[in-house]
């Protein structure tokens, strides 16, 4: 695994989001979990130029620097595995995407989809929310578009629908 300052701005991505946040004694169990695996991971047996890591308690987030080999279906399927050994031991799910999150005054929320759009119709969240898009695809959009207002989200097409 290689420090996140080094990794290239077209750095692939893959978030990983909880239903819920992890227990506060899980995070430091997990993020070892995680930055092992980034550590181990391969691609036709060569080591992957990789990251991993535990963001606000809740997401986990893998990177890859293609600039020296790429992920492979196989090695994406190694992540896949190891997501969802997570997702067993410590009894999450990592793959809901219809869960949305978004951040408040009281810190970092998750909704349903039917329940995110009666916040919004009700404006408890607004086109000003900050949500999470676990869609960005490199290190660049992790870092200028995964944390987003609303408004500017593609979560907005789906409150207009």
């Amino acid at each position: 695994m290689v420090n996140y300052e080094v990794l290239s701005e077209n750095t692939r991505v893959w978030i990983y989001q909880s239903d819920k946040p992890f227990e506060e004694a899980d995070i430091p169990k997990i993020r070892v979990k995680v930055k092992d695996f980034a550590t181990k991971w391969v691609s036709h047996s060569a080591a992957l130029k990789s990251f991993g890591d535990i963001y606000h308690g809740r997401f986990i987030v893998l990177m890859v620097d293609e600039t020296q080999g790429g992920a492979s279906g196989c090695s994406i399927d190694s992540s896949v595995r190891f997501i969802q050994e997570l997702e067993k031991d410590y009894g999450m799910d990592m793959f809901d995407r219809m869960n949305f999150t978004y951040k408040t005054e009281d810190g970092i929320k998750s909704a349903h989809r039917e329940e995110f759009i009666e916040l919004y119709r009700l404006g408890l969240i607004n086109d000003e929310t900050v949500v999470f898009n676990n869609l960005v695809t490199t290190k660049k959009a992790f870092e200028k578009k995964w944390e987003i207002s609303l408004g500017e989200s593609w979560h907005k097409k789906l409150i207009a629908n």
